[in-house]
């Protein structure tokens, strides 16, 4: 009896497929070694670098530069450093001087009345004289208790629309009611020069009035005819007393202002009208002051200017 030994099973049927795949995964490895594909995408890494290079070289040439601007830098932030210390040092140096500083009880009024007699470039010109007396007062040694009277009109108009800020004034009474009836009859004094009296010193305890009027002579006498139809006391700056002058002796509103913040300073008209009146005017002083009695001043009414003998 023979016997045969048993076959065994054949490879599986699917080892073929095995290599096919191992066939596949060679192609797919050849597929990726250097060809099209790559040099493809190493010539897209080229160009990046070639960016990233010539972005390298500008930033190198730029060194220089940049070194510079920090420089630059450096000293502006020094320099606002030392600004700011030495803005702290005035603001205590105008802190020790607003301590000295004395209001007077004396009161300016600005009679803004005449709003119907002006014309609005003329209104203007008056808004700039206030803005300027306002300021004046604000930083005086001994500031006057100012007052606006009679306040409206094209006057408030342009002031609304041009500054509005003036609602935020301080230290000024602004009135539409006339100084009349803010202030006793017996206080007022209104400054006019076609008054034949003389002001040769500030009472303190009054109410000097100055005639809100930019008219160019249209209306001449006006303040002083004013005053007499009110039975108020009235008087001029001794301007003649001690200043002769090449121009027409007009005083704008912010003059006979500023003025009269000089003297209640200096407590001297001369040094009071040199500090203040502009040296277009050609001023230059008398050789003698005259007789009060005798003032040789023909100048203006106090508001009969215009914006350019503001300054």
């Amino acid at each position: 009896m023979s016997s045969e030994m048993p076959v065994e099973n054949p490879l599986p049927t699917d080892v073929p497929d095995v290599e096919e795949k191992i066939n596949s995964n060679d192609n797919q490895v050849k597929k990726g070694e250097p060809g099209s594909d790559k040099a493809e995408s190493i010539g897209v890494m080229s160009k990046r670098q070639m960016k990233k290079l010539m972005k390298q070289k500008q930033w190198e040439e730029q060194r220089d530069l940049r070194r510079q601007r920090r420089k630059e830098k450096r000293q502006k932030r020094k320099l606002e450093r030392q600004y700011q210390l030495e803005s702290n040092n005035e603001g205590s140096d105008r802190k020790r001087i607003r301590r000295d500083v004395v209001p007077s009880t004396l009161r300016l009024i600005i009679d803004c009345s005449f709003d119907n007699l002006m014309v609005l470039k003329d209104v203007k010109k008056l808004h700039k004289q206030i803005q300027r007396c306002y300021a004046e007062n604000r930083k005086a040694l001994h500031p006057v208790q100012f007052y606006l009277t009679s306040h409206g009109g094209q006057l408030k108009n342009n002031m609304n629309e041009n500054d509005k800020g003036w609602v935020n004034w301080k230290d000024i009474h602004i009135s539409s009611e006339h100084y009349n009836e803010l202030i006793k009859k017996e206080d007022l004094v209104y400054l006019t020069s076609d008054s034949p009296d003389v002001l040769n010193e500030l009472d303190e305890t009054k109410a000097y009035v100055i005639g809100g009027l930019v008219d160019h002579n249209h209306h001449k006498g006006i303040t002083y005819k004013k005053a007499l139809e009110q039975g108020i006391g009235h008087a001029q700056l001794p301007l003649g007393n001690f200043v002769k002058m090449n121009s027409r002796k007009v005083l704008a509103v912010n003059h006979v202002f500023e003025i009269i913040l000089s003297y209640l300073e200096k407590r001297n008209w001369k040094e009071a009208f040199f500090s203040v009146l502009p040296p277009r005017k050609g001023a230059s002083p008398l050789g003698e002051a005259n007789d009060s009695s005798k003032p040789e001043l023909h100048e203006k009414e106090a508001g009969e200017d215009n914006s350019s003998d503001s300054d």
